[in-house]
């Protein structure tokens, strides 16, 4: 399993590329919680920091999806380094203002959010140039998941370490300047430097376009849906448990039962195609949610939410194949893009659906609407089976300027029968 793994990373520009992004994305992954805690730090209500984090996630929807088109047209340094930087002077000017004005904390981080750079979009167009060969690549998509769990995980501690060192206001400014500079890593490689998107046919819709992309789009929205509505049912269920320590216990075993089902399904080589093995990973997926309705004893909770987790990183990385091979022509970055949009939105829908549910049918029934997440999530690939059996884009390689090896590669370049 490990040897899979570091024949990518021994890969040149690889451990580079994986690193820089994963901490380029570091503000992203811990705004959250960074922009709570500084609120009620300068003693904001819950309520202002739920709204500032809801501009910042809405700001970021936006946003991915139009920076990876503008990615796709101009290449990667012209886009994710200066986006990279007006998200975190956004952040920054929240740290240092404060709420003397609550329009101008608002408009910082609707800057930050909308500014988020698509490095996430921009690594997976870079992996077919970096390692080559079409197995490597999807190895890459799997170990590219597992990495994100990582910094979910990590990424949250690290801001309540410096919150506990310096302050919430030290806590935004360090974390955002990190996330420059792993931004500014990923665009000073050569890969990135000399990545060139294939020519694009103009079109207004860009990505969405493809149907089968659409598809799968519809798809996580509610596997977003069903992850987001478990963070609020884990907060009922540690507070019916009186302890505060068991939500991240049960956040900790999903994340560690992401860790191991994505560590091991990409370590396999799979055949047939990935649209009919995603059906079978989110079937599995939604199953694995169910269970959690019995809100059991607390060890037998933690066990049943790692389970859960096994086949979620598996979903996300077959997701990824699945974008490569149905994205139109020159609109890779964007597609990718859309997906982190999409399962963001479906997670901020989770968490709003599931606080009702709460309140109205008690801890199960928030657990329920992560069960009936994942059942939609199926539901939808099922009935778009058609669309998604006709990808829109076979392995083709591109040769970078002036006939560099080590130029562009996009995966693809035959149109949509189906867009």
């Amino acid at each position: 399993m490990a040897a899979g793994y570091l024949d990518i990373l021994r890969a040149r520009h690889a451990a580079r590329l994986l690193t820089g992004t994963l901490v380029g994305r570091l503000p992203n992954g811990t705004a959250p919680i960074a922009i709570v805690l500084f609120t009620r730090a300068e003693g904001g209500s819950y309520g202002l920091a739920g709204g500032l984090a809801a501009v910042y996630g809405l700001g970021t929807a936006v946003g991915q999806p139009l920076l990876g088109r503008a990615v796709d047209l101009y290449g990667q340094p012209r886009v994710q380094l200066p986006a990279a930087v007006l998200s975190a002077l956004g952040m920054a000017l929240l740290a240092v203002a404060g709420f003397g004005s609550l329009s101008l904390a608002y408009a910082a981080v609707a800057v930050a959010g909308v500014f988020t750079p698509p490095l996430e979009g921009g690594l997976r167009a870079l992996w077919p140039s970096v390692l080559g060969s079409e197995d490597r690549v999807h190895r890459a998509y799997a170990m590219d998941a597992v990495a994100q769990e990582v910094m979910f995980t990590v990424g949250p501690l690290l801001v309540t370490l410096l919150v506990s060192l310096w302050s919430p206001a030290a806590a935004l400014l360090v974390i955002n300047a990190i996330g420059v500079l792993g931004a500014l890593s990923v665009v000073l490689s050569e890969p990135s430097r000399t990545w060139r998107s294939a020519p694009r046919e103009a079109h207004w819709l860009g990505a969405l376009r493809s149907r089968g992309l659409l598809a799968l789009l519809g798809s996580f929205f509610f596997v977003g849906m069903a992850l987001g509505s478990i963070t609020v049912a884990g907060v009922a269920y540690a507070d019916d448990h009186g302890r505060e320590s068991v939500y991240g216990w049960l956040m900790a075993a999903l994340g560690l039962g992401a860790l191991i089902g994505g560590a091991v399904y990409g370590a396999r080589q799979w055949s047939g195609p990935p649209e009919r093995r995603l059906r079978v990973i989110v079937a599995l997926l939604a199953l694995g949610y169910l269970p959690l309705m019995l809100t059991p004893g607390v060890v037998a909770m933690t066990v049943l939410a790692a389970v859960a987790g096994v086949f979620l990183a598996p979903a996300i990385a077959c997701s990824f194949i699945v974008v490569d091979r149905h994205a139109p022509r020159g609109t890779v970055t964007e597609a990718f893009s859309w997906l982190v949009t999409t399962f963001g939105v479906g997670a901020a829908a989770g968490t709003a659906v599931a606080g009702p549910a709460v309140e109205l049918g008690g801890t199960a029934w928030s657990f329920a609407v992560a069960g009936a997440g994942g059942a939609a999530a199926l539901l939808v690939l099922l009935c778009t089976g058609r669309v998604l059996a006709v990808p829109g884009r076979s392995a083709v390689a591109v040769r970078g300027p002036e006939g560099d090896r080590e130029g562009a590669v996009e995966t693809g370049l035959s149109p949509d029968p189906q867009a």
